[in-house]
Protein backbone atom coordinates (compact mmCIF):
# COMPACT_ATOMS: atom_id res chain seq x y z
CA UNK A 1 0.00 0.00 0.00
CA UNK A 2 1.11 3.55 -0.61
CA UNK A 3 1.04 6.64 1.50
CA UNK A 4 -2.26 8.50 1.27
CA UNK A 5 -2.58 12.24 0.64
CA UNK A 6 -3.42 14.16 3.79
CA UNK A 7 -6.32 15.95 2.12
CA UNK A 8 -8.41 12.79 2.58
CA UNK A 9 -10.38 12.34 5.80
CA UNK A 10 -9.69 9.44 8.14
CA UNK A 11 -12.82 7.41 8.83
CA UNK A 12 -13.00 5.04 11.78
CA UNK A 13 -15.18 1.97 11.31
CA UNK A 14 -16.23 -0.14 14.29
CA UNK A 15 -16.88 -3.78 13.41
CA UNK A 16 -19.93 -4.13 15.67
CA UNK A 17 -20.90 -7.43 17.25
CA UNK A 18 -18.31 -10.03 16.14
CA UNK A 19 -21.05 -12.66 15.82
CA UNK A 20 -23.09 -10.53 13.41
CA UNK A 21 -22.66 -9.46 9.80
CA UNK A 22 -20.39 -6.53 10.70
CA UNK A 23 -17.16 -8.15 9.43
CA UNK A 24 -18.82 -9.08 6.13
CA UNK A 25 -20.35 -5.70 5.33
CA UNK A 26 -17.17 -3.84 6.34
CA UNK A 27 -15.05 -5.97 4.00
CA UNK A 28 -17.55 -5.81 1.13
CA UNK A 29 -18.00 -2.05 1.44
CA UNK A 30 -14.28 -1.27 1.46
CA UNK A 31 -13.59 -3.77 -1.33
CA UNK A 32 -15.29 -1.29 -3.66
CA UNK A 33 -12.49 0.87 -5.15
CA UNK A 34 -14.86 3.85 -5.38
CA UNK A 35 -15.39 3.72 -1.62
CA UNK A 36 -11.84 2.84 -0.70
CA UNK A 37 -10.33 5.68 -2.72
CA UNK A 38 -12.21 8.50 -1.00
CA UNK A 39 -10.63 8.30 2.46
CA UNK A 40 -8.21 6.64 4.81
CA UNK A 41 -9.76 4.02 7.10
CA UNK A 42 -9.13 2.65 10.57
CA UNK A 43 -11.14 -0.48 11.40
CA UNK A 44 -11.67 -1.27 15.07
CA UNK A 45 -12.31 -4.99 15.06
CA UNK A 46 -10.93 -8.50 14.71
CA UNK A 47 -8.60 -9.33 11.86
CA UNK A 48 -9.43 -13.03 11.99
CA UNK A 49 -13.13 -12.47 11.32
CA UNK A 50 -12.49 -9.86 8.64
CA UNK A 51 -10.14 -12.28 6.86
CA UNK A 52 -12.73 -15.06 7.14
CA UNK A 53 -15.42 -12.82 5.62
CA UNK A 54 -13.06 -11.81 2.81
CA UNK A 55 -12.20 -15.43 2.05
CA UNK A 56 -15.87 -16.41 1.96
CA UNK A 57 -16.60 -13.56 -0.49
CA UNK A 58 -13.46 -14.38 -2.52
CA UNK A 59 -12.01 -10.94 -1.79
CA UNK A 60 -8.25 -10.56 -1.47
CA UNK A 61 -7.38 -8.87 1.87
CA UNK A 62 -6.51 -5.22 1.25
CA UNK A 63 -5.70 -3.90 4.72
CA UNK A 64 -2.76 -3.55 7.08
CA UNK A 65 -3.04 -5.13 10.55
CA UNK A 66 -1.79 -3.64 13.84
CA UNK A 67 -2.57 -4.90 17.34
CA UNK A 68 -4.85 -2.30 18.97
CA UNK A 69 -2.53 -1.83 21.97
CA UNK A 70 0.75 -2.13 20.06
CA UNK A 71 3.61 0.33 20.73
CA UNK A 72 3.59 0.92 16.95
CA UNK A 73 0.56 3.13 17.49
CA UNK A 74 2.85 5.74 19.02
CA UNK A 75 3.98 6.39 15.43
CA UNK A 76 1.89 7.58 12.51
CA UNK A 77 0.37 4.78 10.46
CA UNK A 78 0.83 5.82 6.86
CA UNK A 79 -1.45 3.29 5.20
CA UNK A 80 -4.76 3.51 3.38
CA UNK A 81 -6.57 0.96 5.54
CA UNK A 82 -5.46 -0.22 8.98
CA UNK A 83 -7.19 -2.83 11.13
CA UNK A 84 -6.68 -2.30 14.84
CA UNK A 85 -6.91 -5.94 15.88
CA UNK A 86 -8.56 -6.94 19.17
CA UNK A 87 -7.43 -10.55 18.95
CA UNK A 88 -8.01 -11.16 22.65
CA UNK A 89 -11.60 -11.80 21.60
CA UNK A 90 -10.63 -14.41 18.99
CA UNK A 91 -12.69 -17.11 20.75
CA UNK A 92 -15.66 -15.57 18.96
CA UNK A 93 -16.12 -17.22 15.60
CA UNK A 94 -18.53 -17.37 12.72
CA UNK A 95 -20.19 -20.43 14.28
CA UNK A 96 -21.51 -18.33 17.17
CA UNK A 97 -24.56 -16.57 15.71
CA UNK A 98 -26.27 -15.23 18.82
CA UNK A 99 -25.99 -12.65 21.58
CA UNK A 100 -23.11 -13.21 23.99
CA UNK A 101 -21.21 -11.52 26.79
CA UNK A 102 -17.87 -11.65 24.90
CA UNK A 103 -19.58 -10.20 21.84
CA UNK A 104 -20.88 -7.31 23.92
CA UNK A 105 -17.49 -6.74 25.53
CA UNK A 106 -15.76 -6.69 22.14
CA UNK A 107 -18.19 -4.34 20.41
CA UNK A 108 -18.10 -2.00 23.42
CA UNK A 109 -14.30 -1.93 23.30
CA UNK A 110 -14.29 -1.11 19.58
CA UNK A 111 -16.73 1.76 20.06
CA UNK A 112 -15.14 3.27 23.18
CA UNK A 113 -11.72 3.42 21.53
CA UNK A 114 -13.16 4.92 18.35
CA UNK A 115 -15.01 7.60 20.34
CA UNK A 116 -11.80 8.46 22.18
CA UNK A 117 -9.88 8.78 18.90
CA UNK A 118 -12.62 10.94 17.34
CA UNK A 119 -12.36 13.36 20.27
CA UNK A 120 -8.61 13.88 19.95
CA UNK A 121 -7.26 17.24 18.84
CA UNK A 122 -7.27 17.71 15.03
CA UNK A 123 -3.50 17.34 14.78
CA UNK A 124 -3.17 14.54 17.37
CA UNK A 125 -1.75 11.12 16.51
CA UNK A 126 -4.52 8.60 15.91
CA UNK A 127 -7.23 11.19 15.34
CA UNK A 128 -10.17 10.09 13.17
CA UNK A 129 -12.56 12.50 11.46
CA UNK A 130 -15.75 10.42 11.72
CA UNK A 131 -17.06 7.11 13.04
CA UNK A 132 -19.09 4.59 11.06
CA UNK A 133 -20.55 1.91 13.31
CA UNK A 134 -21.46 -1.59 12.14
CA UNK A 135 -24.47 -3.13 13.95
CA UNK A 136 -24.27 -4.10 17.60
CA UNK A 137 -26.51 -6.44 19.59
CA UNK A 138 -28.21 -4.67 22.50
CA UNK A 139 -28.70 -7.99 24.31
CA UNK A 140 -24.94 -8.65 24.09
CA UNK A 141 -24.28 -5.22 25.59
CA UNK A 142 -26.68 -6.00 28.40
CA UNK A 143 -24.89 -9.32 29.04
CA UNK A 144 -21.60 -7.42 29.18
CA UNK A 145 -22.95 -5.06 31.85
CA UNK A 146 -23.69 -2.03 29.67
CA UNK A 147 -27.02 -0.33 30.29
CA UNK A 148 -27.14 1.91 27.24
CA UNK A 149 -30.15 1.13 25.04
CA UNK A 150 -28.03 1.60 21.93
CA UNK A 151 -25.27 3.49 20.12
CA UNK A 152 -27.02 6.86 20.31
CA UNK A 153 -27.28 7.00 24.09
CA UNK A 154 -23.72 5.76 24.62
CA UNK A 155 -22.32 8.28 22.15
CA UNK A 156 -24.13 11.13 23.88
CA UNK A 157 -22.85 10.07 27.30
CA UNK A 158 -19.22 9.51 26.31
CA UNK A 159 -19.00 12.75 24.32
CA UNK A 160 -20.80 14.81 27.01
CA UNK A 161 -23.24 16.04 24.37
CA UNK A 162 -26.07 18.21 25.69
CA UNK A 163 -28.55 16.64 23.32
CA UNK A 164 -28.65 13.95 20.66
CA UNK A 165 -31.08 12.99 17.92
CA UNK A 166 -31.37 9.88 15.77
CA UNK A 167 -31.90 10.68 12.10
CA UNK A 168 -32.21 8.44 9.04
CA UNK A 169 -31.12 9.84 5.70
CA UNK A 170 -31.89 8.44 2.25
CA UNK A 171 -32.70 9.55 -1.28
CA UNK A 172 -36.36 8.66 -0.69
CA UNK A 173 -36.90 10.63 2.53
CA UNK A 174 -35.20 11.86 5.70
CA UNK A 175 -36.61 11.13 9.15
CA UNK A 176 -35.57 12.39 12.61
CA UNK A 177 -36.93 11.01 15.90
CA UNK A 178 -38.13 12.85 18.99
CA UNK A 179 -37.77 9.71 21.14
CA UNK A 180 -35.77 6.59 20.42
CA UNK A 181 -35.45 3.36 22.41
CA UNK A 182 -38.43 3.54 24.73
CA UNK A 183 -41.45 1.34 25.43
CA UNK A 184 -44.53 2.88 23.84
CA UNK A 185 -46.20 3.20 27.23
CA UNK A 186 -43.34 5.43 28.46
CA UNK A 187 -43.47 7.99 25.65
CA UNK A 188 -46.17 10.10 27.29
CA UNK A 189 -43.91 10.51 30.35
CA UNK A 190 -40.85 11.47 28.30
CA UNK A 191 -42.11 13.60 25.43
CA UNK A 192 -41.61 17.31 26.06
CA UNK A 193 -41.46 20.52 24.05
CA UNK A 194 -37.68 20.24 24.01
CA UNK A 195 -37.78 16.65 22.83
CA UNK A 196 -39.82 17.74 19.83
CA UNK A 197 -37.77 20.88 19.20
CA UNK A 198 -34.41 19.10 19.10
CA UNK A 199 -35.02 16.91 16.02
CA UNK A 200 -36.57 19.88 14.21
CA UNK A 201 -33.57 22.07 14.99
CA UNK A 202 -30.79 19.53 14.52
CA UNK A 203 -32.56 17.84 11.60
CA UNK A 204 -32.80 21.20 9.84
CA UNK A 205 -29.07 21.68 10.36
CA UNK A 206 -28.38 18.19 9.02
CA UNK A 207 -30.36 18.92 5.88
CA UNK A 208 -28.24 22.02 5.32
CA UNK A 209 -25.10 19.92 5.79
CA UNK A 210 -26.37 17.48 3.15
CA UNK A 211 -26.81 20.28 0.64
CA UNK A 212 -30.54 21.06 1.01
CA UNK A 213 -30.53 24.85 0.88
CA UNK A 214 -33.98 25.59 2.29
CA UNK A 215 -35.18 22.51 4.18
CA UNK A 216 -38.92 21.94 4.51
CA UNK A 217 -39.71 20.20 7.79
CA UNK A 218 -42.93 18.33 8.56
CA UNK A 219 -43.73 17.26 12.13
CA UNK A 220 -45.88 14.24 12.97
CA UNK A 221 -48.51 14.18 15.64
CA UNK A 222 -48.31 11.61 18.40
CA UNK A 223 -51.93 10.46 18.39
CA UNK A 224 -54.15 9.15 15.58
CA UNK A 225 -55.19 11.96 13.19
CA UNK A 226 -52.74 14.24 15.07
CA UNK A 227 -55.14 14.28 18.02
CA UNK A 228 -58.24 15.30 16.03
CA UNK A 229 -58.37 18.71 17.77
CA UNK A 230 -58.01 17.19 21.22
CA UNK A 231 -60.42 14.28 20.83
CA UNK A 232 -57.61 11.70 20.97
CA UNK A 233 -55.13 13.44 23.28
CA UNK A 234 -53.65 16.85 24.00
CA UNK A 235 -49.95 16.22 23.24
CA UNK A 236 -50.28 17.97 19.89
CA UNK A 237 -51.50 21.27 21.39
CA UNK A 238 -49.55 21.01 24.63
CA UNK A 239 -46.14 19.88 23.37
CA UNK A 240 -45.81 19.60 19.60
CA UNK A 241 -47.36 22.88 18.46
CA UNK A 242 -45.24 24.98 20.90
CA UNK A 243 -42.08 23.27 19.61
CA UNK A 244 -43.08 24.01 16.01
CA UNK A 245 -43.78 27.63 16.92
CA UNK A 246 -40.38 27.95 18.58
CA UNK A 247 -38.64 26.47 15.55
CA UNK A 248 -40.44 28.85 13.20
CA UNK A 249 -39.37 31.76 15.38
CA UNK A 250 -35.79 30.57 14.79
CA UNK A 251 -36.33 30.80 11.02
CA UNK A 252 -36.94 27.10 10.34
CA UNK A 253 -39.52 26.29 7.66
CA UNK A 254 -41.49 23.92 9.87
CA UNK A 255 -45.14 22.82 9.77
CA UNK A 256 -47.54 20.44 11.52
CA UNK A 257 -48.45 18.47 13.43
CA UNK A 258 -49.63 16.15 10.67
CA UNK A 259 -51.21 12.69 10.99
CA UNK A 260 -48.49 10.06 10.95
CA UNK A 261 -50.45 7.82 8.59
CA UNK A 262 -50.30 10.25 5.64
CA UNK A 263 -47.35 12.61 6.02
CA UNK A 264 -44.74 10.07 4.90
CA UNK A 265 -46.53 9.66 1.60
CA UNK A 266 -46.16 13.39 0.98
CA UNK A 267 -42.50 13.25 1.99
CA UNK A 268 -41.80 10.39 -0.39
CA UNK A 269 -43.45 12.45 -3.14
CA UNK A 270 -40.89 15.21 -2.51
CA UNK A 271 -43.06 17.75 -0.67
CA UNK A 272 -40.94 17.63 2.51
CA UNK A 273 -37.20 17.35 3.05
CA UNK A 274 -37.46 16.05 6.61
CA UNK A 275 -40.16 14.39 8.68
CA UNK A 276 -39.90 14.53 12.47
CA UNK A 277 -41.51 11.45 14.02
CA UNK A 278 -42.51 11.20 17.66
CA UNK A 279 -41.36 7.65 18.33
CA UNK A 280 -39.16 4.89 16.94
CA UNK A 281 -41.53 2.79 14.84
CA UNK A 282 -43.54 5.77 13.60
CA UNK A 283 -40.43 6.93 11.75
CA UNK A 284 -38.55 3.72 11.05
CA UNK A 285 -41.33 1.67 9.47
CA UNK A 286 -41.65 4.00 6.44
CA UNK A 287 -37.91 4.61 6.05
CA UNK A 288 -37.08 0.91 6.18
CA UNK A 289 -39.97 0.02 3.89
CA UNK A 290 -38.87 2.49 1.22
CA UNK A 291 -35.08 2.69 1.60
CA UNK A 292 -33.82 -0.29 3.58
CA UNK A 293 -30.77 -0.90 1.39
CA UNK A 294 -29.57 2.71 1.33
CA UNK A 295 -30.76 4.51 4.47
CA UNK A 296 -28.14 5.77 6.91
CA UNK A 297 -28.50 6.25 10.64
CA UNK A 298 -26.95 9.60 11.58
CA UNK A 299 -26.52 10.83 15.17
CA UNK A 300 -27.06 14.57 15.48
CA UNK A 301 -26.01 16.84 18.33
CA UNK A 302 -22.63 15.22 19.02
CA UNK A 303 -19.24 16.98 18.91
CA UNK A 304 -18.14 14.17 16.56
CA UNK A 305 -19.57 12.68 13.35
CA UNK A 306 -21.23 9.26 13.54
CA UNK A 307 -23.12 7.32 10.89
CA UNK A 308 -24.30 3.72 10.68
CA UNK A 309 -26.21 1.32 8.42
CA UNK A 310 -29.95 1.21 9.13
CA UNK A 311 -30.07 -2.54 9.89
CA UNK A 312 -29.11 -4.90 12.68
CA UNK A 313 -26.68 -7.79 13.24
CA UNK A 314 -28.67 -10.29 11.09
CA UNK A 315 -27.32 -13.33 12.94
CA UNK A 316 -29.26 -15.57 10.53
CA UNK A 317 -27.12 -14.41 7.58
CA UNK A 318 -23.71 -14.86 9.18
CA UNK A 319 -21.35 -17.19 7.32
CA UNK A 320 -23.52 -17.36 4.20
CA UNK A 321 -21.96 -14.52 2.19
CA UNK A 322 -25.44 -13.05 1.66
CA UNK A 323 -25.21 -9.77 3.59
CA UNK A 324 -25.82 -6.64 1.49
CA UNK A 325 -23.26 -3.89 2.12
CA UNK A 326 -25.26 -1.13 0.37
CA UNK A 327 -26.31 0.63 3.59
CA UNK A 328 -22.76 0.42 4.95
CA UNK A 329 -21.44 1.99 1.74
CA UNK A 330 -23.99 4.79 2.10
CA UNK A 331 -23.00 5.30 5.74
CA UNK A 332 -19.33 5.59 4.80
CA UNK A 333 -20.10 7.99 1.95
CA UNK A 334 -22.18 10.25 4.20
CA UNK A 335 -19.48 10.23 6.89
CA UNK A 336 -16.92 11.35 4.31
CA UNK A 337 -19.21 14.10 3.05
CA UNK A 338 -19.92 15.36 6.56
CA UNK A 339 -16.25 15.28 7.55
CA UNK A 340 -15.73 18.44 5.51
CA UNK A 341 -18.78 20.10 7.08
CA UNK A 342 -18.15 19.27 10.72
CA UNK A 343 -20.29 17.86 13.55
CA UNK A 344 -23.99 18.69 13.42
CA UNK A 345 -24.34 20.19 16.86
CA UNK A 346 -25.02 23.76 15.89
CA UNK A 347 -28.35 25.18 14.77
CA UNK A 348 -30.85 27.36 16.53
CA UNK A 349 -30.29 28.19 20.18
CA UNK A 350 -32.70 26.36 22.40
CA UNK A 351 -34.17 29.04 24.72
CA UNK A 352 -34.52 28.37 28.44
CA UNK A 353 -34.37 24.57 28.02
CA UNK A 354 -37.95 24.09 26.84
CA UNK A 355 -37.55 20.37 27.41
CA UNK A 356 -38.11 21.05 31.07
CA UNK A 357 -41.59 22.39 30.40
CA UNK A 358 -44.37 19.82 30.21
Amino acid sequence: MTDTPRDKPTIGITMGDPSGIGPEIVVKALADPAVRGRARYVIYGMNELLAYAADLAEIEPFWWRVQHDSPRLTHELRRDIVVLDYDEYSILGQAHHQPSQPGGQASLAFLKDAIADAQKAPDALGRIDAIVTAPICKESWHMAGARWPGHTEMLQKLTNARRSVMMFASSRMNVALATVHLPLMDIRNVLTIGRVFDPIDLGHQACLAMGIEEPRVAVCGLNPHAGENGLFGDEETRLIEPAIKMAREQGINCHGPFPGDTIFRDAEAGRWDLVVAMYHDQGLIPIKLLAFDEAVNLTLGLPIIRTSPDHGTAFDLVGKNKADASSMKSAIALAIDLASYGPIERGATRPDRPGDRR
